[in-house]
């Protein structure tokens, strides 16, 4: 039986879903909280599908041994193309980011509107947003576009830097006369880039971060289950990588001004 005190497991490519996991912490503070990033295998924009399997399901894997009550998929990638085989092997439940990133969209557009996504390759590929998008409102108007250099702009720790800049208005500058009513950032490393976008795309068009809304859906979704952690003291974390746990740290405290303290290191 799981209990209520057990950790959330959180696991991303990278850094990225240190995006969902500082959105968790803000939400549920009394949560304790297990990180896992792929920093050895990272990007997973680029593998083949077969390969986002595999090393999601050697990384779920782990945080059940940890004796997690919940784990949440906080990468595009991974939610698009492993979420249904993590569910079929997890004894705890699962939610990845890329229903509650549709459904904040969602809520934001028109009739008839029009929603850019952005994302990695193998996202794009998939057209997982397209098809969750379309389910539930087949009238808007869905563009899919990848974006591969954000994810390692964002890893190297450059997203203030001209290079972003550049990147960004290679990838988007022509959609700002496209009318687009929003845009959601499909993938956990997108959101440190939102101000560089945002300059890019201009102000008309609403940004849509998914990390915020799965701390939601998962908060909803624990309490539902009756395995809110009630404690008033807050939650203990802990952060694992499967490899540079000093650079993991450094860019973590950087980019999101998170303290990890000790980061292990996992290899498979």
């Amino acid at each position: 039986m799981l209990r209520s005190e057990r950790p959330i497991g959180i696991f991303d490519s990278g850094l990225g879903g240190l995006t969902v996991f500082k959105a968790v912490r803000g939400l549920m503070p009394a949560e304790n909280l297990v990180y896992f990033g792929d920093t050895a295998r990272v990007p997973y924009g680029t593998k083949s599908q077969s390969a986002v399997v595999s090393f999601s399901r050697e990384i779920a894997g782990c945080l059940f041994a940890k004796k997690i009550k919940f784990l949440i998929v906080a990468c595009n990638t991974a939610s698009s193309l492993a979420l249904e085989e993590i569910k079929r092997i997890s004894p705890v439940p699962v939610l990845g980011v890329i229903t509650p990133g549709v459904r904040a969209a969602l809520r934001l557009v028109p009739r008839g509107g029009r929603i850019l996504v952005t994302g990695t390759a193998a996202t794009v590929t998939s057209r997982a947003y397209s098809r969750a998008l379309l389910a539930v409102r087949p009238d808007v108007r869905v563009t899919e576009k990848a974006c591969p250099l954000f994810v390692p702009v964002v890893e190297e720790g450059w997203c203030s830097k001209p290079l972003a800049g550049l990147v960004a208005g290679e990838y988007l500058a022509a959609f700002r006369r496209a009318k687009i009513d929003a845009l959601i950032l499909g993938c956990t490393h997108y959101p440190l880039l939102r101000k560089v976008i945002a300059r890019v795309l201009g102000p008309r068009v609403k940004i849509i971060d998914s990390a915020g809304a799965t701390a939601i859906a998962a908060k909803l979704e624990l309490s539902r289950l009756g395995l809110l952690n009630s404690g008033r003291s807050r939650g203990k974390c802990e952060f694992l990588v499967s490899d540079a746990p000093e650079r993991f740290s450094g860019l973590a405290l950087k980019l999101l001004g998170i303290k990890t303290g000790a980061v292990t290191v996992k290899r498979f």
